[in-house]
This record gives structure tokens, sequence and C-alpha cells, in this order.
């Protein structure tokens, strides 16, 4: 059986401050910004939030089938997801645009800086979704803003269960548009800022939102200190898993997903998940780039 997974493709440029930015950026001189961070380190990475996802479930054994849409520069990506053996039926390529590109400085802190150019994901939903039964599951990730609407109706009319994982995507919807995305997903899972976002422009906190009768869960992931998951407006904490190293930040919450969606596939408990997916996020973090870690000792 198949996980979709809707969301972006895109190529990565990856760059490492040395410093730290809240020595660059003086906050009372906000109103005039202009600052410029010397990256002695550069590296050009496959990406996007649906190829990272892919990447890890396919190394867990899961059988992920992308819908995305990428540019003309795209054949390289094409050919990496075929020497996956992952199915790309619903991977469209467009000749008149590049595909998104997301260009990242990191600091010594692991903050992070990223300006995000969409190219072809803007033309995402083009590719519509259709009744399949061998897909069981799904997830909307961040993609272009109106496939992830239509995404996520197409989904639920096909009644094929999805998280809703807003993540960079979240400040493109207003409340109401969040509030949608919510009564139509079966889990959501955010980061502890997503998490402050989305309450905030919902009106309802994540306690709140979890105790939605139709909501499996929402998960709240919390970087090296592992996830919340909460069910019917409890809390439970799930630890996080020590990494052996800090290198890369970047790609560590696709990891997490890629991680959640093989366990919810396979029908485990929900903490089972989080726990496979705590240790997969100690295991990309000390990985550079998004796609390069290794999972076999988790097969």
């Amino acid at each position: 059986m198949s996980v979709l997974i809707c969301g972006s493709l895109a190529f990565d440029t990856i760059t490492t401050f040395p410093g730290r930015f809240a020595q660059q950026i003086l906050p009372d001189q906000i109103h005039i910004l202009n600052v410029s961070f010397l990256v002695p380190t550069l590296k050009r990475e496959f990406g996007g939030c649906a190829g990272n996802i892919a990447y890890t479930l396919k190394q867990l054994g899961g059988d992920p089938l992308i819908m995305a849409t990428l540019g003309a520069d795209g054949g390289p990506y094409q050919e990496r997801l075929a020497a996956w053996g992952v199915d790309t039926r619903y991977v469209k390529q467009l000749g008149d645009t590049y595909t998104a590109q997301a260009i990242i400085i990191t600091d010594q802190d692991n903050n992070q800086i990223t300006a995000f150019h969409p190219g072809a994901m803007q033309q995402a939903h083009v590719t519509p979704i259709e009744a399949r039964p061998d897909i069981q599951l799904a997830i909307v990730a961040p993609d272009g803003r109106d496939a992830m609407i239509q995404h996520a109706e197409q989904l639920a009319a096909a009644k094929i269960p999805f998280i809703f994982d807003p993540g960079q995507g979240l400040p493109m919807f207003d409340g109401a548009e969040l509030r949608r995305f919510v009564d139509l997903a079966s889990w959501v899972a955010v980061n502890d800022y997503e998490g402050k976002m989305l309450s905030e422009r919902t009106g309802l906190s994540l306690a709140d939102l979890s105790r939605l009768p139709h909501l499996n869960a929402v998960i709240e992931t919390l970087g090296a200190d592992g996830c919340h998951i909460w069910t019917q407006g409890h809390k439970q904490h799930v630890p996080g898993v020590a990494a052996t190293a800090v290198v890369d930040p970047t790609g560590c919450g696709d990891a997490f997903r890629g991680a959640l969606l093989h366990g919810l596939a396979n029908g485990w408990p929900l903490e089972r998940c989080v726990q496979l997916a705590n240790r997969v996020g100690a295991i990309k973090i000390a990985c550079a780039g998004p796609q390069n870690h290794s999972l076999g000792e988790l097969v």
C-alpha cells in the first residue's frame, strides 16, 4: 500500500554562517535592516518537503507516492527519484519555470534564515488527487497555496486519511482556512513555533484542537526535546533522542514526518510512531543535507 506525499520538490542551497545572527542584527534598527552574512561553506542539495519525507519513508521500507511539480531544470531530480524506485507518475515537469529553490543560512546556534523561490511549485494544483484503493494514507506538506487547499479537499473527498503539515506554508493561510484544513485532516503535525501560530490564527489552543472529535491527534515537535502528543485535550511528552553530533538541522522535521508516516502506515500506536520519528530526527541532524542520512540500522 502506498503513502501519498503532497508537497514540494526543491533544490536547497545550504550555507553556514560561523557566527550568531543575534550578534549581527540590531533589534532597534530592524526598520532599516541591511545585513550581510559571510558564508564560507556552500552546498547544493536535493530537497523540498515531499522529496525529504519520501527519502526517509523509502529508507524505512515504505512505499512513497510523490505528488509534486518540477521545473525545466528538474531532470536530475526525476532521475534521483527513479533511482530510489519511487513511483513518479504524479511528478509533473513544467518547461517554462524553474524548480523551487531554497537558499538557507544556518548560524552556529542552528538558527536558520531561508529565502524561497516557489517556481514550479505554484503549479502543483494542476495534478488532482483521485480515489485509489492502494493509497492508505497521505500527508499535505508545504506546497503551492492552491495545491494545499485543493489536495486537502480532494483527500477528504476520496476518504484518504491524511496529516496536515503546514510547515513554512502556514503564514499563507488565515484562521478560517487553517480551521478548514484541520477539519479535513486526521492528524496535525507542527513544530512548537508553528503550533503557536496555528493557535493564534484559529483561536484554538492545541489542546482545544485535539478535542475535535474527528482528529486523532496533534503532534507538536520540540527539536532535541522530543515532542508532545495532544489527544482529547491531554498532553503526552515523548522524550527526544540525543544526537551523536549536531551538524545540520535542514530537513529534520521532514525526516520526523517520514518516520511518523511509516509507523502510521503499519498501524503502530502513535507513541511508538513518534519514538521512531525522534530517533530518525537525531540521526538526520548528525548528517549534512536533507537526503543523505542512512537508516539501515533501523530497518
